[in-house]
């Protein structure tokens, strides 16, 4: 199919970036690069896009699986903000990304400590992002307006919950997707059925306004790439690339609980952080049965990592804020793991919002896009929920007399079945692989009905058939690539450690060009270390 992605495919493509010029060259293959291949390519443009590990390697798979509409940045003023990050939820669930962005409720649990007045204004709030909904088109049928639940109501939904002084809880709805690393393939993989190219494990040596310097990470091997136009989109390592711009990351750390550990949970919540009258930690409960909880917003100084850590005192903090509301704590030893991302938010004076600086949780979350003297135009800033709008800012700015955008209503490949394909409907493969592939369940079930042995689980509900397609179709090359990011077994040791014969065994089983076995990324960590994700 036109929009796969694997090795055999990465080795001829790689051929022929060193024999032509290219319309854009894209360097960062997170949400806001692979947007940006993907406009460029909608557009007609030529495209190169290139990444120095994988797709979503960075940021973008470290969120908190939030597509919302922008109800704190009302609370701080920045309407701007909000209407744009409504717009673009909206465009998700309708028409770009519905297979893998819905609705999902949210409760905030009415303890003692949240008094009557505050109450008060969080529900204002909550009807002002349903006016944001409103004024960008979103139906209600896809988007819940806000109410208030009783106690008793609230403790179905919750059962994990104090009781004590419970007087109910405030219901509110957003956008979420189910997992923003296949969010951001599923963007990629689009990018490349509109003639991209999309390369992982080329590193950018050095930038100029008409290409890049680049080493291919699998062979050493460096060469040059031309283009007309040139898109950083790195994220918080831009300005390794185009030192002018100025960032100030902050790390947002996340904890994975294990199944049942809140019960059966059935909704999201918003825990009030003490001390703090906008801010909330997130309960998010996963389809796998694990739970996210989240999100730190602390400043991180000194040299950018390729993987952060999650911290102890993170870790603390986290629970501290969770068991505010518990009826039983959660313990250090219910934490399965952990992630943190770290977000590339801009410095006092390069923020449109923040003029003279503050915490990194009050800086502004609205994108910028800079062009240096020589020509390259970085884009940086936003989150996950804009990316679109920020990769067609980014290419209206290197390309100023291309097309205008297309991508608004453009769907992602499994939102519908592809032309001309004959496309299984989704409604007779299950449900979970429904959510994670939409049109393209049934092709991955047919897999397992080919090979009865590659419908066996692995790990985490993921099962054998989802690991060759991952080889096949979405440009996995190695262990990590299949287990971090085209799913998320890895978040777990065990689950890791499970799961890692199958992953080598699906490698194997992939197409020609594809790296085998023992040159995967297992070698990395076969000094018996953890992932730096994993606590």
């Amino acid at each position: 199919m036109g929009s796969s992605l694997n090795a055999a495919r990465r080795a001829r493509e790689l051929a022929e970036i060193r024999d032509c010029v290219v319309d854009v060259l894209v360097v960062g293959l997170g949400a806001t690069g692979a947007g940006a291949a993907l406009d460029a390519a909608a557009r007609g443009l030529s495209v190169a896009a290139i990444d120095a590990h994988d797709l979503a390697f960075g940021t973008s798979r470290w969120s908190s699986k939030l597509i919302h509409g922008g109800l704190r940045y009302l609370a701080s003023g920045q309407v701007g903000v909000a209407r744009e990050s409504a717009v673009e939820r909206g465009a998700l669930l309708r028409h770009t990304a519905p297979h893998l962005v819905r609705a999902h409720p949210y409760l905030l649990p009415l303890t003692p400590a949240v008094r009557s007045a505050q109450a008060r204004f969080v529900m204002a709030g909550y009807r002002l992002g349903d006016g944001l909904r409103v004024a960008a088109g979103t139906p209600r049928a896809l988007l819940p307006g806000p109410s208030r639940l009783t106690a008793e109501r609230t403790l179905r939904l919750a059962p994990a919950l104090r009781a004590d002084g419970l007087r109910g809880a405030l219901l509110s709805w957003d956008g979420r997707v189910v997992d923003d690393a296949r969010l951001v393939v599923a963007i990629a993989r689009t990018a490349a059925a509109h003639g991209a190219r999309v390369l992982t494990r080329c590193r950018a040596i050095a930038l100029s306004g008409d290409g890049a310097q680049v080493r291919d990470e699998l062979t050493g091997a460096e060469f040059g790439v031309r283009a007309r136009a040139v898109i950083n989109a790195t994220g918080v390592w831009a300005g390794g690339l185009s030192p002018e711009v100025e960032l100030r990351p902050s790390r947002g750390t996340h904890l994975v609980l294990r199944p049942g550990a809140l019960g059966g949970l059935g909704a999201g919540l918003h825990v009030p952080i003490p001390g703090e009258r906008n801010r909330f930690a997130l309960v998010l409960p996963q389809a796998d049965g694990r739970i996210y909880v989240g999100l730190t917003d602390e400043p991180v100084d000194g040299p950018v990592p390729d993987v952060p850590e999650a911290p102890e005192s993170d870790v603390a903090f986290l629970l501290d804020v969770l068991n505010s509301v518990l009826r039983e704590p959660v313990r250090r030893a219910d934490v399965a793991g952990a992630f943190a991302g770290l977000r590339p938010l801009l410095t006092a004076g390069e923020a449109p919002d923040d003029p003279d600086g503050g915490r990194t949780s009050d800086l502004s979350r609205r994108h910028a896009v800079i062009t240096s003297r020589d020509g390259v135009v970085t884009v940086v800033g936003g989150k996950l929920t804009t990316y679109r709008r920020m990769a067609e800012d980014a290419v209206d700015a290197a390309c100023p007399t291309a097309p205008r955008s297309r991508t608004a209503r453009l769907p992602l490949v499994g939102a519908r079945p592809a032309p001309g394909a004959e496309a299984r409907h989704p409604g007779v493969s299950p449900a979970d692989l429904v959510a994670r592939y939409g049109w393209e369940a049934g092709a991955v079930q047919e897999l397992a009905r080919r090979d009865p042995a590659l419908g066996e689980t692995v790990a985490a509900g993921i099962t054998r058939a989802e690991l060759v397609w991952a080889v096949r179709h979405e440009g996995a090359l190695d262990v990590d690539d299949l287990l971090d990011r085209r799913t998320r077994i890895g978040l777990v040791p065990e689950d890791r450690a499970a799961a890692l014969p199958a992953a080598e065994a699906a490698l194997a089983l992939g197409p020609e060009g594809a790296i085998p076995p023992g040159r995967t990324g297992t070698r990395a960590r076969g000094d018996g270390t953890r992932p730096a994700e994993q606590v």
